[in-house]
């Protein structure tokens, strides 16, 4: 999708575990693996971002969990909280502004339903994030492992 915004768009990521592996895939234009996302459509919330972002890229379906009680009435619906938020660097004029989830599933079944979306994926064990042979960078190694760590 295209920048929504000049100066910073907003982005909702997955870090996602199934059986002690994480999901990172290689990301279709900066060629670096990292978790599953894309940019919060102007209709969407970013739950529902983060939701469908998955189905599309990997077709996996995941729940977001939170421990407090979720409330919704007529004029209010209280939105799960992601589990880091970072601000980063896209180009000299433009930054993303992303929530990372660290969700679990129940499936490791990737089925990408976007045509244009990259076939690279991998479900990496806490011991293959730190291999150097798969350059991920640093930020990325860590979110994955505090994912494992959530779900271990």
């Amino acid at each position: 999708m295209p920048h929504i915004h000049e100066k910073i768009d907003f982005t909702a990521t997955a870090f996602i575990v199934y059986k002690n592996t994480v999901l990172l895939r290689v990301h279709d234009k900066y060629k670096t693996w990292l978790g599953v996302g894309g940019h919060i459509e102007l209709d969407e919330n970013p739950n529902q971002a983060v939701i469908r972002e998955v189905k599309e890229e990997v077709g996996l379906n995941i729940e977001l969990s939170h421990t407090e009680e979720q409330i919704k009435t007529a004029e209010y619906t209280t939105l799960i909280p992601p589990d880091f938020m970072n601000i980063h660097k896209v180009s000299d004029a433009h930054q993303h502004m992303d929530m990372i989830y660290l969700v679990e599933s129940t499936s490791n079944d990737v089925i990408p339903e976007g045509g244009d979306q990259s076939d690279d994926w991998k479900w990496f064990t806490k011991e293959e994030l730190d291999d150097p042979k798969y350059e991920i960078r640093p930020i990325v190694v860590f979110y994955a492992k505090k994912a494992l760590e959530k779900y271990s």
